[in-house]
C-alpha cells in the first residue's frame, strides 16, 4: 500500500500560506474519499518540513505552534535502493525513537507562491527523483515571475499590457524616471508584485501620488513590481488547461465576479466559507461571453501554456476589454488555488478525477524524463586524463 502513497504538500514561506492549507485540504479529502493513501507534507512558514495524522485535520491549523510541536519532522532522503522517500522522524512521549521511510506513488503539489510555486520545490522533486504533479523547474519559474512570463509572450506576438517593470533598488536611485515612464502610460494604473498571486499587494492609482503610495506599500510583498495600464471597460476571464506536450485540453471560461472593479484577496478566498478557497469565490461559470471569444481564449491559453513551457495544470488568466473583446494575457497560475476544480467541475470532470489525471500526468513526465540516458559513460577520470589535468596545471605555474 506504502507503493500508492500521494505526498501532498502545503504550507510555505509565503503571504499565500493559508490558501495553500486549504487547497492541500481540500485534495486531501477528495482523495481520502475515494480510498487513495495520502500522506501530508506540511512545510511551516519558517520553512521547516513536517508530516503526521495531526496535520489532517484542518482545525489544527488554528494554533500552529501546538500543531508543529505535535507533527513529525520529516524530509526527502535516498534508501538503499536509491529511491527517493520520504524519511519522517518517529517520536513516543516526546522523545525520537527511530525513522520510517515511506516510498512514494507521486508528489502533489499545493503550494502557492514563493518556493513551492517557483520551481525552487519542483528541483528538490527532481533532485530526489520524484514524480510530482504540475510544471517542471522551468515552467514554474517562469509562471511565477509576471515580467518573464509576459516577455516570453510578448516574443511570441501574443498580446500583453503595455507596462514597466523595477527593483526596489531601481526605485530608490531613480524614482522620478520610473514616475515618468510609468504615468506616460496614463492613468489610471495598476501596481502588482512581479512574483505574488492572489492578487496580494495589487494595487490601483489612479494619478502620481496615489501610484507613489501603491508602489510603496507594494514593496513590503516583493522586491520588484510591475506597474501597468488598466484596461478598460475591464472583464476578466480565466481558462484552466490540463496536459502535457501537445496533448492538451481546456475547461470552460469563468469570469469572476468582484466586489469591486478588481478582484481582492477578500474577493477571491474571504466571501462566505473560507474553507471552500478559490471555489467561495463569486464567478460566472460557463462565463456570458460569445461563444467566439471563449474560443478564442481557450486557444490562446493553450497557446500560452506550451510558450511558457508548463505541463500538468495551470490557470490562466486574462483581461478583456469588455466594448471591444480585445483579449490581454495577465498571468498564469501554475498551481492555482482550488486546483480550479470548479471549472473542470463545469467540463465534466470531478474533483478526484481531475486529481488523479494530474498525478497520471506527474508520473507520464517522470518517466518520459527517466527513459533519457542520465549519464555518459568516458573514462574521461582514466590514469591519462589524470595526467594531462597535472600538465595543465604545470604549465600554469
Amino acid at each position: 500500500m506504502d507503493q500508492q502513497v500521494v505526498l501532498v504538500a502545503f504550507g510555505g514561506a509565503s503571504p499565500e500560506h493559508e490558501v495553500s492549507v486549504i487547497t492541500a485540504h481540500q485534495a486531501m479529502a477528495a482523495l481520502q474519499e475515494e480510498a487513495t493513501p495520502v500522506k501530508p507534507l506540511y512545510v511551516s512558514k519558517s520553512g521547516e518540513w513536517f508530516t503526521g495524522d495531526v496535520l489532517l485535520d484542518l482545525k489544527n491549523f488554528e494554533n500552529l505552534s501546538a500543531l508543529e510541536r505535535n507533527a513529525k519532522a520529516c524530509s526527502f532522503v535516498f534508501n538503499k535502493a536509491g529511491q527517493g522517500v520520504l524519511r519522517e522522524q518517529e517520536k513516543k512521549m516526546g522523545f525520537l525513537t527511530g525513522k520510517k521511510d515511506t516510498p512514494l506513488r507521486a508528489v502533489l503539489a499545493a503550494f502557492h507562491g514563493a518556493a513551492g510555486e517557483n520551481g525552487s520545490f519542483q528541483g528538490v522533486c527532481e533532485t530526489f527523483n520524484l514524480p510530482y504533479t504540475g510544471s517542471g523547474v522551468l515552467g514554474s519559474a517562469a509562471g511565477m515571475d509576471k515580467v518573464v512570463a509576459k516577455s516570453l509572450c510578448k516574443n511570441d506576438n501574443l498580446p500583453v499590457v503595455p507596462g514597466i517593470d523595477f527593483s526596489e533598488e531601481d526605485w530608490v536611485s531613480s524614482q522620478a524616471d520610473i514616475m515618468e515612464q510609468a504615468s506616460s502610460l496614463g492613468y489610471p494604473l495598476i501596481v502588482k508584485p512581479v512574483n505574488l498571486g492572489s492578487s496580494i499587494g495589487v494595487v490601483k492609482a489612479d494619478n502620481q501620488t496615489s501610484l507613489s503610495e501603491a508602489i510603496e506599500a507594494s514593496f513590503r510583498y516583493d522586491y520588484r513590481l510591475l506597474v501597468e495600464k488598466v484596461v478598460q471597460p475591464l472583464m476578466e476571464i480565466n481558462c484552466s488547461v490540463l496536459g502535457h506536450g501537445n496533448d492538451l485540453q481546456t475547461s470552460v471560461c469563468e469570469r469572476p465576479v468582484g466586489r469591486e472593479e478588481l478582484l481582492s484577496f477578500t474577493d477571491k478566498y474571504m466571501s462566505d466559507d473560507a474553507s471552500k478557497g478559490m471555489a467561495s469565490a463569486d464567478r460566472i461559470i460557463p462565463a456570458d461571453i460569445s461563444t467566439e471569444l471563449s474560443e478564442k481564449i481557450q486557444e490562446l491559453s493553450k497557446t500560452i501554456f506550451r510558450v511558457l513551457g508548463c505541463s500538468g495544470l495551470a490557470r490562466l488568466d486574462f483581461l478583456v476589454n469588455s466594448e471591444t473583446d480585445q483579449v490581454y494575457f495577465n498571468e498564469i497560475n501554475t498551481i492555482p488555488g482550488s486546483f480550479s476544480f470548479y471549472l473542470w467541475k463545469e467540463s465534466g470532470l470531478s474533483f478526484s478525477a481531475l486529481l488523479h489525471k494530474m498525478i497520471d500526468l506527474a508520473l507520464l513526465k517522470h518517466h518520459q524524463k527517466n527513459r533519457l540516458i542520465q549519464s555518459y559513460e568516458t573514462n574521461l577520470l582514466s590514469t591519462k586524463a589524470v595526467k594531462g589535468i597535472k600538465g595543465l596545471k604545470n604549465k600554469n605555474k
